[in-house]
């Protein structure tokens, strides 16, 4: 047997494995993840490495593979499980093993240790109230005097408070030191992100349908059952609460607990529900923290001192020593999705996790992902089904409005007068209210705002895109037409992309309603640390009656006084160019719905389309998820996309056109002759940005039924491209089934 073994995750120049031949006595001892220590180089000195596969082949001449002298010893079975994961994204996703293993390793990221110091008094009483005496008949030695008084009423003090406090310099205290009269003490302490709050959690009744899923998966359990399962239920069915019962049940055997989010966004209310039921045994990761906060938050982790770790798909890397539950809250999410090699994404990567640390998987969300509904109708994964409201609010009443009708009535406003009536309502109720600008897509499709038309591929069925030059493109086939002057259906000339932002609409709302107290939250206004939560917090608090943002403003939060919900060109991410674009908008409406009418008040929402007889907008208004999927489904099979078949995007980057386009070429002419028909190949195309700071970029798309075809046809096209030179100046990277196009 043989082993392939990284030798180094720090340094760049080492980022390839080295093979080493596995003694007899070490066959079915060792396994993939565990540290070793093997000969390195012509001193043969003993270095440490971690084996990333096992075979039974050997690449080399064995007579000149060296043996893997011993399994380290002090292994690490935490840190192995992650190195095993990290062997499996290499190798699901691509990438390199390096790549793979800073992404699963962040604690390896060099930081400032943070001390605590302490000053001790080593004298006895006696001896230390002779010494204060002598310190008190010395006028040099007031300051000395000052902190012996201190440290005879206490025997410790923190150096800083003794410092601050007493107004002592810190060469004082090093010269008692010396003296021998104290001892300085150092402790190493771990920075927590969460403010501490006075606030009790009060245990709830749970109704019918929250107990059972409570109950069940505590059968499943305790009978040892390591399923993988998806927590549908409505908006504000209450699934954090059964969340938070299920991790209960996990920590009560010693076991910890992950909870990803999708956004950091949602950290706020999220951790707030937390910390109330379980107190200062949680902690938060997120991209805001800096790097000696987040190093840490894994250092607690791995050392015990939390149980339950919140944040966003990084967090699936927290080092636990016994973890026991991993929740994937709003799973349909794209931001689960990694955009950095490996492109991984959280779900599978949770379950993998979970698979090889014997823990358990639970998926939530109101508006599953297709993959993870498909999963459950094919058995793979276990459902359970929240239909009602936590507290048996009714389902907020929605309220359709075509755009074309109110453009023909000579509004030409984005707010609807419909939306305007009930805003004003709202207002005089002292309510508030939410107004979504969906902006996914932005400025990618043409459409007419006369009669709806959109321009879209006659190969692919997704919009096409407009370019520079006059040009509308599909980014998955490359088909081209020219832009269109009027629109093809109804001869009008009010057809072409769509331009608003959040800064507009907060603009024309304060002018509509002066007296409205008006917050807006996006990428502009939450730049600084902790800028959702205070933004958040902010309207929680009733300091504003309307909050205007883009999509993070309609997940997963919780506002029992907001009433009213508008959503404003629930088009743009309905036309994108992503055959996902349908399922996308779907989510978004339903979950922007969702927000409204969570107290006592009934909530009504109005959803502003030019569009309103899409599938995508009829369910959603209608909050009827499985008719959305019904339909959506019948789509995916036709056209041959994911979940059904899977899907494999290369996309080739490089500063000559010439050579990429050359390239591509060879790639898919290589693909087609490896795959034998097998695998259908689309492009190579130019995606929406053709060319960024001269390099230029074209995508190739592979299609087939099974996953692991695609996996054989990257490990073939990668051992392709490594044996090839023309491919040296080119930047190559992989996405499995990806969330988007590039």
């Amino acid at each position: 047997m043989y082993a392939k073994v990284i030798v180094d995750i720090v340094h760049e120049q080492l980022d390839k494995v080295f093979e080493y031949h596995i003694p007899s006595d070490l066959e079915g001892v060792l396994k993939v993840g565990m540290e070793v220590v093997a000969p390195f180089g012509n001193g043969n000195r003993e270095i440490s490495g971690y084996i990333v596969e096992i075979s039974e082949n050997c690449e080399f001449d064995p007579a000149k593979v060296k043996d893997i002298l011993r399994p380290a010893s002090k292994r690490n079975a935490i840190e192995e499980n992650l190195i095993a994961l990290a062997a499996w994204m290499k190798e699901h996703y691509g990438g390199t093993m390096i790549q793979a293993l800073k992404t699963v390793l962040p604690v390896k990221k060099e930081t400032a240790i943070r001390e605590k110091r302490y000053v001790r008094l080593l004298l006895d009483e006696e001896a230390g109230r002779a010494k204060l005496a002598e310190f008190l008949n010395d006028l040099r030695m007031k300051s000395r005097a000052r902190v012996m008084a201190a440290l005879l009423e206490n025997q410790v003090l923190e150096q800083e408070f003794i410092i601050k406090k007493l107004n002592v310099s810190k060469s004082v205290i090093d010269a008692l030191d010396k003296q021998g009269i104290v001892r300085i003490e150092s402790e190493q302490v771990f920075r927590n992100p969460i403010k501490e709050s006075k606030a009790v959690w009060e245990p709830i009744e749970y109704n019918e349908e929250q107990q059972n899923a409570i109950d069940r998966f505590r059968e499943d359990y305790l009978k040892g059952e390591k399923k993988t399962s998806l927590l549908y239920g409505v908006t504000g069915s209450g699934k954090t609460e059964v969340y938070m019962e299920m991790i209960a049940r996990v920590l009560r055997d010693g076991k910890q607990a992950i909870v990803l989010i999708p956004e950091i966004a949602l950290t706020y209310q999220t951790v707030m529900r937390f910390y109330r039921r379980f107190g200062n045994r949680i902690s938060i990761l997120n991209s805001r923290m800096t790097d000696g906060e987040r190093y840490d938050q894994m250092m607690r982790a791995k050392e015990g001192a939390i149980d339950i770790m919140i944040g966003p798909r990084s967090a699936l890397f927290t080092p636990f020593p016994n973890l026991g539950l991993i929740v994937i809250d709003e799973e349909h999410e794209h931001t689960y999705k990694s955009e950095q090699i490996p492109r991984f994404h959280a779900r599978e990567t949770a379950i993998k996790r979970a698979e090889l640390e014997g823990a358990v998987v639970v998926l939530g969300s109101a508006t599953p992902s297709l993959e993870s509904f498909y999963r459950v109708q094919c058995g793979e994964y276990e459902m359970f089904t929240l239909k009602e409201r936590s507290k048996k609010q009714s389902l907020p009443e929605v309220y359709t409005v075509d755009m074309r009708e109110e453009l023909k009535a000579g509004n030409r406003s984005i707010l609807s007068d419909k939306l305007r009536e009930l805003m004003r309502d709202r207002l005089d109720k002292k309510q508030q209210m939410m107004l979504f600008i969906n902006r996914r897509g932005y400025a990618g499709f043409i459409s007419c705002r006369s009669c709806g038309y959109v321009a879209k591929c006659s190969h692919c069925d997704v919009s096409l895109t407009s370019h520079r030059g006059g040009k509308l493109v599909c980014h998955y086939c490359g088909y081209e037409e020219k832009m269109h002057e009027v629109c093809p259906e109804c001869g009008s000339k009010h057809i072409g992309g769509f331009r608003a932002g959040t800064q507009q609409i907060e603009d024309l709302v304060k002018a509509e309603f002066p007296q409205a107290r008006v917050l807006r939250m996006d990428m502009d206004t939450t730049r600084e640390k902790d800028g959702f939560e205070k933004i958040l917090e902010a309207f929680a608090n009733g300091d504003a009656d309307i909050l205007i943002g883009t999509q993070m403003i309609v997940k997963g939060h919780d506002f029992p006084n907001v009433t009213l919900v508008g959503v404003l060109a629930a088009d743009l991410s309905l036309y994108a160019d992503d055959y996902r674009a349908g399922e996308r908008t779907f989510q978004l409406l339903a979950q922007a719905a969702g927000r409204a009418g969570r107290g006592s008040e009934k909530g009504e929402v109005v959803i502003q389309t030019y569009s309103p007889d899409h599938y995508a907008i009829e369910t959603a208004a209608k909050q009827d998820y499985e008719a959305f999927y019904e339909e959506e489904i019948s789509y995916r099979k036709l056209m041959g996309y994911p979940p059904v078949d899977q899907l494999l995007a290369i996309l080739a980057e490089g500063e000559d056109e010439e050579l990429l386009e050359t390239a591509c070429s060879y790639l898919k002419k290589y693909a087609e002759r490896v795959g034998k028909q097998e695998v259908h190949v689309i492009g190579p195309a130019s995606p929406y940005v053709g060319k960024v700071n001269n390099v230029h970029r074209r995508v190739l798309y592979f299609k087939h039924p099974k996953y692991e075809m695609l996996t054989l046809m990257k490990d073939k096209l990668e051992q392709y491209i490594e044996v090839n030179a023309g491919f040296k100046k080119l930047r190559i990277q992989f996405d499995f089934n990806p969330m988007g196009i590039f």
